[in-house]
């Protein structure tokens, strides 16, 4: 028989654990975002110093998703043999704020990458570590909303509305190279709040010793889960690093667009950003994540064609909102189905795996294939290959394995 009198404060203190942890990864991760995202917004600055071409400005953000990548897949698969996940999102976040600061003090295109590249270093650690605490703390009924929250709607908020308001103004009353140190503050701070409030076991997780059971790598390449969302991630991360990295330089070189403007329908992005971020999985904990997925991706296909040819820059911020809709299936993808397929001694090592190959194949190579097609046949020619990496993901999608509970019980049921 349950004993409802310590039962009752048992489940409270996990709801106040849960809503704590949410808060504090919330903006951890949001603070990365704005990292990452402040090179696409200063970019015309940097170019009156740098004269930056368009291969290498997705050079440079190539080279931080490869770094993201390779550390993405090491500290998943690093976290899981030793069972600890808190002393490593700590060191991440602490050392991913010192590098992007370090952008700043460069004079040249050869030191913005080596501080993208060591940036990225830091910051692959991040998602693998705080999906995998967050999903042990989260209610099964608010698992995806909780994930949606700490990886979409968080980025959207700090990296896509917060962010170009934030350094586009810091470079034009100051100097873009202010914009990269202030950064340094808000890092320092989470990782603190990090270490003082985070608990390695959340009071959800698992009471077995489940961890001491280890996973081979290839037992989880052979889900097919696994394997249909590390090409889901390939192609959306073509179609969502690239869209960050050269619609700002479209919007000023080929619409002739004011920086204002520019910071305007980015933003617009970013309110998109925080909308799909937690609207997109909280829907998939009702009608499932593979209808979710289709639906809202191919709402993403028609993002980047707005970019080219909407001219308002009104209407192109309102179609903004309404397409922007991929960085809410992301969350589906590389954190919520894989968690919902691998046993919690391969969560993170999953978690990296797809992350890694997603950065690797569509953030590293993806917008450098971008970057030089621009240079040959205009900008337009990169909006075209982000419509496609999208449409590219509508087809794997219908491959993919059910894994929401709800959806499984209903029809369990019928």
């Amino acid at each position: 028989m349950t004993d409802t009198s310590t039962a009752a404060p048992d489940a409270r203190a996990a709801d106040r654990y849960e809503l704590r942890l949410l808060v504090i990864l919330f903006l951890s991760f949001g603070f990365v975002f704005f990292d990452r995202q402040a090179l696409s917004f200063l970019a015309p600055y940097m170019d009156r110093d740098f004269g930056l071409s368009n291969a290498e400005l997705g050079t440079l953000s190539g080279v931080l998703a490869l770094t993201w990548a390779l550390a993405g897949m090491f500290a998943g698969r690093l976290s899981d043999a030793l069972g600890r996940r808190k002393p490593i999102l700590v060191v991440a976040v602490v050392l991913f704020s010192l590098f992007s600061a370090s952008s700043g003090l460069m004079g040249g295109f050869a030191g913005l990458l080596v501080a993208r590249a060591l940036m990225g270093t830091a910051e692959g650690a991040v998602l693998p570590m705080a999906q995998s605490l967050m999903v042990e703390a989260s209610r099964e009924s608010r698992r995806g909303f909780n994930m949606g929250l700490l990886q979409g709607s968080s980025a959207g908020l700090l990296g896509g509305i917060v962010a170009p308001l934030v350094v586009v103004w810091l470079a034009e009353t100051y100097d873009w190279r202010v914009a990269f140190y202030v950064t340094i503050v808000p890092g320092l701070i989470m990782a603190a709040l990090i270490w003082k409030f985070v608990r390695e076991r959340a009071p959800r997780a698992p009471q077995v010793r489940e961890e001491t059971v280890k996973v081979p790598l290839g037992e989880v390449l052979r889900l097919r889960n696994i394997v249909v969302c590390m090409l889901i991630a390939c192609c959306y991360l073509t179609w969502f690093v690239t869209i960050i990295t050269f619609t700002p330089t479209y919007l000023t070189q080929v619409k002739g667009f004011d920086p204002g403007t520019m910071s305007g329908v980015m933003t617009c992005l970013g309110v998109a950003w925080v909308l799909w971020g937690f609207a997109t999985p909280a829907i998939s904990d009702r009608i499932g994540r593979k209808p979710a997925l289709i639906g809202f991706t191919a709402l993403a296909v028609c993002c980047p064609l707005a970019v080219v040819f909407v001219e308002s820059p009104v209407l192109l911020g309102a179609l903004m909102v309404v397409t922007y809709t991929g960085l809410g299936c992301f969350t589906l993808f590389m954190a919520t189905i894989p968690a919902e397929t691998v046993p919690r001694a391969a969560l993170a090592t999953a978690l990296g795996v797809i992350m890694g190959v997603g950065e690797l194949a569509g953030g590293f190579l993806g917008p450098m294939v971008a970057g030089w097609a621009s240079d040959q046949w205009g900008l337009r020619a990169a909006m075209f290959i982000a419509a496609a990496g999208a449409l590219a993901v509508v087809g794997f999608c219908f491959l993919l394995k059910e894994t929401a509970p709800a959806v499984l019980r209903r029809r369990a049921a019928a």
